[in-house]
């Protein structure tokens, strides 16, 4: 096997679905006091998420509330209730590449724009005969970290 060459960060997001994302906020918006900054709609995705925040600059983290368009549809976002892990990439196309002649199975999408606003892609949960190594039942988003992310983990790490 050939160095890594990427490093992975930290985590970026965390996903969590529900047959209802205002039921989720009540826990994580009213309750716990995490910050609505955003939200994503997406047909093709099966899903209306709320984006929230904890922490800030570089060190923060997304917390995705999500529920189904359809619940009747795939991918449905809701059916497992931490849906996906995010994590932070110093390079995604060097890590895409080297996973993959190493035997790690993606989901199907390729390298695409996140709603973020990121380069993201995903390890799929589950290997195959042609990628012997998935995410042993969890869905893992890999996302292209941006420069001051990239160097805020730089500096923490001396």
């Amino acid at each position: 096997m050939t160095p890594r060459p990427f490093k992975i960060l930290g985590i970026q997001q965390i996903a969590i679905g529900g047959p209802s994302k205002e039921k989720l906020k009540t826990l994580w918006v009213d309750l716990l006091g995490l910050e609505v900054t955003g939200n994503f709609v997406s047909e093709r995705e099966n899903v209306d998420e709320d984006i929230c925040a904890i922490g800030s600059g570089p060190f923060k983290v997304e917390v995705d509330l999500m529920q189904p368009l359809d619940a009747e549809k795939k991918p449905a976002v809701h059916t497992t209730p931490l849906n996906h892990v995010g994590l932070w990439v110093d390079d995604l196309p060097k890590a895409v590449d080297w996973l993959t002649a190493n035997g790690v199975r993606f989901a199907p999408g390729g390298i695409r724009r996140g709603a973020a606003g990121y380069d993201i892609t995903f390890v799929h949960p589950k290997s195959n005969d042609a990628f012997p190594i998935g995410g042993e039942g969890v869905l893992i988003e890999l996302v292209q970290a941006p420069p001051e992310v990239v160097a805020a983990f730089a500096r923490m790490a001396g």
